[in-house]
């Protein structure tokens, strides 16, 4: 375990839009857990990012404490790590204003879901920016603020979210160029091994697509959503790519390297079927989430001892929180 007191600072933030899926925990959750074996490691619930979408205060709150539960049953320790909720750090709004005032336009207008929503828009003949909220546009910003106000180092992210780390640093450096050295510039930290992990249908697992496992569901119904995946019709002689196939990449995130590399030479040498591979899938899934699904049930139902959690963490980024905007303060005038 990292020592805190003289280590880097590493931030992951999630937000609570929907059931946390296998591919929100082997994509991000697990290997931003791995972080606390090298950093001081902060992780938050972005309930205003997620004002984007939700629009129903009972649904965030519900989503909110299920995501919080997800991180507490799945191994987060919050003696040595922080947990808290992106609502209950008042600083990183205030932050997040005056870095508002060093971004230009033009920089958020290149921000991949600004632009997509653009292109969406003009392929359907309407107006560009028909549906864009400033909350939408804003998200970048926000989103550097939430990195900005810890002085993190480090940000994991995948490949799909390294820009939010580059604008995060091109403001920072606009801030820096006015006032000198006040924030500090995080590095993006992509793992290269976790990118994309693939839904039930082949494409990337997203609730958008309807293609998720869902992280702690009961072992019958796991079972009966990973029987469920689309494999080609090759039968069980026939040789197969496992590099192309579902199945076998799923199969790689979850299994040991040794089993990894075995199923690997079946597939190519013929003789292994899907239907085994998938019951194997399914029984290692079954296994390894059993006991976070029992700690899972046992969070969702104490919203108390949760909140308590949640409540201690913000108090502890608050204190590193501060320092930031008070330099922030000082250099632009305001105090």
């Amino acid at each position: 375990m990292a020592d805190p007191s003289s280590t880097t600072i590493a931030l992951t933030g999630i937000k609570p839009t929907g059931s946390p899926t296998l591919g929100n925990y082997l994509g991000m959750i697990r290997p931003a857990l791995a972080l606390t074996e090298r950093h001081r490691a902060l992780y938050f619930i972005a309930d205003y990012h997620a004002l984007t979408t939700v629009h129903d205060g009972a649904e965030l709150r519900r989503l909110t404490h299920e995501l919080a539960a997800t991180w507490l049953a799945v191994g987060l320790d919050p003696r040595t790590a922080l947990l808290y909720r992106q609502s209950d750090v008042p600083e990183i709004f205030e932050v997040a204003w005056i870095l508002s005032c060093f971004a230009p336009k033009g920089l958020l207008n290149r921000a991949h879901a600004y632009k997509a929503i653009v292109e969406a828009n003009e392929e359907a003949g309407r107006a560009s920016d028909h549906g864009v909220s400033m909350g939408l546009f804003n998200y970048p910003v926000l989103m550097a603020a939430d990195i900005l106000s810890f002085d993190a180092d480090v940000v994991p992210v995948g490949l799909d979210q390294k820009q939010h780390v580059e604008i995060a640093r091109d403001i920072a450096d606009a801030v820096n160029a006015t006032y000198g050295e006040v924030l500090r510039r995080p590095e993006p930290l992509v793992d290269q091994t976790t990118q994309t992990i693939p839904g039930t249908d082949g494409r990337k697992m997203s609730k958008s697509y309807g293609n998720t496992l869902p992280l702690f569901a009961d072992a019958k119904s796991l079972t009966k959503q990973v029987m469920r995946i689309v494999t080609d019709s090759r039968r069980p002689e026939e040789p197969k790519d496992p590099e192309g196939d579902t199945l076998f990449r799923l199969y790689r995130a979850v299994a040991p390297e040794p089993d990894v590399e075995a199923l690997r030479q079946r597939y190519l040498a013929g003789g292994v079927g899907y239907g085994e591979v998938k019951e194997d899938l399914a029984a290692r899934l079954v296994a390894e989430f059993e006991a976070p699904r029992e700690r899972y049930e046992e969070l969702a139902a104490d919203r108390a001892r949760v909140d308590a959690i949640l409540a201690d963490g913000a108090r502890r980024a608050r204190e590193l929180a501060t320092p930031v905007l008070a330099r922030l303060r000082r250099a632009v005038g305001t105090v």
